[in-house]
């Protein structure tokens, strides 16, 4: 009565790409089985169980970030007449300040996975603090985690 059912999705192996490039093809072996009316969703005995990866949290990179918008904030409401004048009142390099600065122009998608730790991890401050390419989708495929 239990007895498992198999639904073929194609051959095991490698995801395939589509001619015009548009659409991958991933083959996954499962199997369904029923257990009290409910359907579950069974991996082969062999197969590698998948965890998502787990955050690591970069405090250096999490607080230039942060620094950059609170700077940026105080000028912005001109609470700081030039970065010369907030660089001297936090009492660091105007150098420095400015490079930090340009964090503010990071993706959306970078900066949210800075805060949540799931940035490349060859990622870091010293790459960010370097010219970066003021187009979003250049950041992210210049910053874009390897495949293995």
């Amino acid at each position: 009565m239990n007895r498992p059912t198999t639904l073929t999705l194609g051959p095991i192996g490698r995801p395939k790409l589509s001619r015009d490039g548009r659409t991958i093809v991933v083959s996954i072996p499962i199997s369904f089985r029923r257990s009290g009316g409910r359907k579950r969703v069974v991996t082969p005995a062999n197969a590698e169980t998948w965890v998502p990866p787990k955050p690591q949290v970069d405090n250096t990179l999490v607080k230039a970030v942060v620094r950059a918008h609170r700077w940026r904030s105080m000028l912005e409401s001109n609470l700081f007449s030039s970065v010369r004048e907030l660089a001297k009142a936090e009492k660091i390099n105007e150098s420095y300040l400015c490079r930090v600065l340009r964090l503010t122009l990071l993706s959306p998608t970078i900066t949210e996975a800075i805060l949540n730790g799931l940035q490349p991890t060859a990622l870091e401050l010293t790459q960010l603090l370097k010219s970066i390419p003021a187009e979003w989708d250049e950041q992210e495929a210049m910053f874009r985690q390897p495949k293995h």
